[in-house]
Formats: C-alpha cells, structure tokens, sequence
C-alpha cells in the first residue's frame, strides 16, 4: 500500500496535512482529502471551533494517535482553516506515516 498522504522529514520535524471537519458526531479519521503531495488526513472533530477548541481537539486526538505527548504536536499552519500542518517532534517519519496508515486501515473496515 502507498502512503496516501505525504508525511515529511524537515528541520522542525515530521509532518503531514489533515483537513478537519468540526462539530461531527465523533471525533475520527474519515478518510483522505486530495491526492499526492497535497493529500491530507481527513479527520472529523467533535469540538466546535470556537475559542481553539477544535485545536486542543485534534492535538488529544493526534497524541493518542500517534502515542506521542500532547506537547510533541503542534499545528504550524493553518490554526483558523480547516487545513493544517501538524509537526511532530520526537517521532521519525517512518513512525508517523506507519500509525497514519494503520488508522486508515481501521477507518476503513469501519
């Protein structure tokens, strides 16, 4: 299987994109929006985004995730859309693109 979304090694460390929806139902991984370099990791929220708490949300979200601390995750662009990028320190891409993969995977079967 190829990785549908692309997770990047740089200087600030790992990341990728994710489109989150807010005020879903329940907070989960849905699926992947785009294709190749600008594929991200779509990810319906439960928090409304008010007041940042879409962010906290999907910051919970992706540490458990990712099994990484909340402090390790950090969305460097994007805190008022619906795109981000979400830089993870601390974990090697290799790491991040096998948990995104087996998420999907899950998403999947549901």
């Amino acid at each position: 299987m190829t990785m549908p979304v692309a997770v990047r090694d740089t200087r600030d460390g790992t990341t990728f994109m994710v489109r989150v929806t807010p005020r879903a139902s329940r907070t989960a991984i849905v699926g992947v929006a785009g294709e190749g370099g600008d594929a991200a990791l779509k990810i319906a929220l439960h928090a409304p985004p008010v007041e940042g708490r879409a962010n906290t949300a999907l910051i919970e979200f992706l540490s458990d995730l990712l099994e990484t601390p909340r402090s390790a995750i950090e969305i460097a662009g994007g805190q008022h859309g619906r795109t981000k990028r979400i830089v993870v320190l601390g974990r090697s891409t290799t790491e991040v693109a096998a948990a995104i993969e087996k998420a999907l995977a899950a998403a999947e079967k549901k």
